[in-house]
């Protein structure tokens, strides 16, 4: 059985670049429509689907995201 987690996003470090986003096996990212303090639209969790694979804290070069992982 396949860990179930979630992410935080630091909306205001977040720079649009979608990296995070192209290297999420699971799709719990997407693009928010509302816009950050520096004009950018941010990435945000989509609840319910992340597995916290961590691929996305790796890749993501503003260190913007935590995983967390349930027991």
């Amino acid at each position: 059985m396949a860990a179930n987690g979630m992410i935080k996003i630091d909306q205001n470090l977040c720079k649009a670049c979608e990296l995070c986003i192209n290297v999420c096996p699971d799709k719990a990212i997407r693009i928010s429509k509302g816009l950050n303090h520096k004009g950018y639209h941010p990435a945000e969790f989509v609840p319910k689907t992340c597995k916290a694979c961590a691929l996305c804290a790796i890749v993501c070069p503003e260190i913007a995201i935590e995983v967390y992982r349930d027991k």
